[in-house]
């Protein structure tokens, strides 16, 4: 069986990955289609999230084999995005239910925390030990939310209490500890607080309705007056510079996702196209579905060709913020374009869910807004090329 990922034209795999490595991400590919494939549309259609997958995702070993780690425990950049591409290629809501703890969760652990909070906790988040998520968006603030954070944290003595809300937070209801940002009440600085979803004062609420993302529990949270000792504080953030630098850590793998939910499209496309007959034909043979398909395929390969180059800046500490929100933007733009012809290929059955294609479509929404919306990042691009910031007027 091949170790290749699917449709990697340009040969990135095996130029950028170990043998080890691909063999992991095989081992992923294989596990999502048996355990996963079978249920996806029944599972988006009844917006459940399957948080039973989480225990056989740890079983692989994605983050902590020996075989993948450099001297200094870490795992490739390469490697990582590619993981990110195999998720996003399989289900947005799946790679959202697994990479918010791996990734952003144990993200912030590990560059926020203080060596005695990383050495106790860091271990226990891969195997989901210890589960949790990031809590930083509110209901009235998600951009802006730097300057105009209301959840506060009022210090008194070794103990903080802490009141607010926060809004749509994946995996809330699903994670054991919340790491909730807030405002220090004394000096206006953001702290970081490891807050026990059990916690008197937590109330989670979970935010239904959606038309992306179905299968995440995305989370509307109440913080009243929640008392958290100072050894629960993460001790390296003092000030959202310290939260947007760690962020910024992760912002290279927005590539990898777009190209990852365009790529599934078009697998799904094709097999649709091949499948479905028209006048005595399948419609993959007629040139206009070859002309939407081609458009699918060109888009997901240049996306996949950013996110590699952007990865190998980050790598050489060159990433910067301007092109990584030029990234962003033009990323999502094609992810839009291409499940929308996704979409218009199955015609009808295009709206359907068991045809995988309407799930790219809606979940491509969230792809669009989260990381910062299009307008957000296109402003942060017209500052860097301009010198003239235009966010505020």
């Amino acid at each position: 069986m091949s170790v290749a990922p699917p449709t990697d034209l340009l040969g990135y795999v095996d130029e950028l990955l170990t043998l080890s490595e691909r063999a992991k991400l095989q081992a992923l590919r294989d596990l999502l289609e048996k355990r996963a494939r079978p249920h996806l549309a029944d599972w988006w259609e009844a917006g459940e999230s399957p948080a039973h997958l989480r225990g056989e995702l740890a079983a692989l070993h994605l983050e902590d084999d020996p075989a993948l780690l450099d001297a200094d425990g870490r795992l490739s950049p390469a490697y990582v995005g590619f993981k990110h591409f195999e998720f996003q290629r399989f289900d947005a809501s799946i790679a959202t239910l697994y990479g918010g703890q791996v990734g952003m969760f144990r993200t912030v652990v590990r560059e926020g925390g203080s060596a005695e909070q990383v050495a106790r906790l860091d271990p226990r988040i891969p195997s989901f030990e210890l589960t949790g998520c990031f809590a930083l968006t509110e209901p009235d603030h998600g951009s802006d939310v730097a300057n105009g954070m209301e959840t506060t944290a009022t210090r008194d003595g070794e103990t903080w209490h802490l009141t607010g809300r926060k809004r749509w937070i994946g995996n809330a209801a699903l994670s054991d500890v919340l790491l909730v940002v807030a405002k220090d009440a004394a000096d206006g600085a953001a702290k970081a607080f490891l807050v026990p979803r059990e916690s008197p004062g937590v109330t989670i609420t979970d935010i239904r309705g959606k038309i992306a993302l179905r299968m995440v529990r995305s989370g509307d949270i109440t913080i009243d007056d929640v008392q958290v000792p100072e050894s629960d504080r993460l001790q390296r953030i003092n000030s959202f510079s310290d939260v947007s630098a760690i962020l910024a850590q992760l912002r290279y793998v927005i590539g990898w996702n777009a190209a990852g939910m365009q790529i599934g499209a078009y697998e799904a496309a094709l097999r649709y196209a091949l499948a479905r007959h028209q006048f005595g034909r399948p419609i993959a043979g007629f040139q206009l579905i070859q002309e939407k398909l081609t458009r699918m395929l060109g888009n997901a390969t240049s996306t996949l060709a950013f996110a590699v180059r952007l990865t190998d800046l980050k790598t050489r500490g060159e990433l910067t913020e301007s092109v990584a929100a030029l990234a962003k933007t033009w990323a999502a733009d094609r992810v839009r374009e291409t499940v929308a012809l996704g979409r218009e290929i199955a015609g009808a059955e295009g709206i359907r869910v068991d045809h995988d294609l309407a799930r790219y479509f809606t979940d491509a929404e969230a792809v669009y807004t989260y990381e910062g919306t299009h307008e957000m990042n296109s402003l942060i691009v017209g500052r860097a090329i301009t010198g003239l910031s235009a966010f505020t007027r």
